[in-house]
C-alpha cells in the first residue's frame, strides 16, 4: 500500500498497521465510559431564585456612564450603516433604471 510517512504514522496511532506497515491483527481496547448519573431531584422553585439572585451579585454590572457610552457608539453605528445602505439602494435603483429605460 503506497501512502506517505505522515498517513503510517496516523494509521500506527489509531493502532491499524504495525511499525513495518503491515495491518495490524489486534485491536486497541475502547475505554470505559462511566456509569450514566442517575437523573438528579429538581431544584425547588426557591432554592432556584435564591441562586439565581447569588449569580446576579457575582456579574460585573456596567455603570451608567459605560452603558451611555455603548449606547452612543451603537446607535451612531446605525445610522452609519443605514445611511451607507441607503446611498447604495439609492444608486443601484438609479443606476438599474438609467440600464432599463
Amino acid at each position: 500500500m503506497n501512502m506517505n510517512r505522515e498517513m503510517k504514522r496516523r494509521m500506527q496511532r489509531q493502532g491499524q498497521v504495525g511499525e513495518d506497515g503491515t495491518p495490524a491483527t489486534a485491536t486497541r481496547e475502547r475505554p470505559v465510559r462511566p456509569a450514566p448519573k442517575p437523573a438528579s431531584r429538581r431544584t425547588p422553585p426557591a432554592e432556584f431564585v435564591r441562586e439565581v439572585r447569588s449569580e446576579m451579585r457575582k456579574v460585573a454590572w456596567p455603570t451608567r456612564a459605560e452603558t451611555m457610552n455603548y449606547s452612543t457608539i451603537v446607535l451612531v453605528a446605525l445610522v452609519v450603516l443605514i445611511g451607507l445602505i441607503f446611498l447604495l439602494d439609492l444608486a443601484f435603483s438609479h443606476s438599474a433604471l438609467w440600464l432599463f429605460k
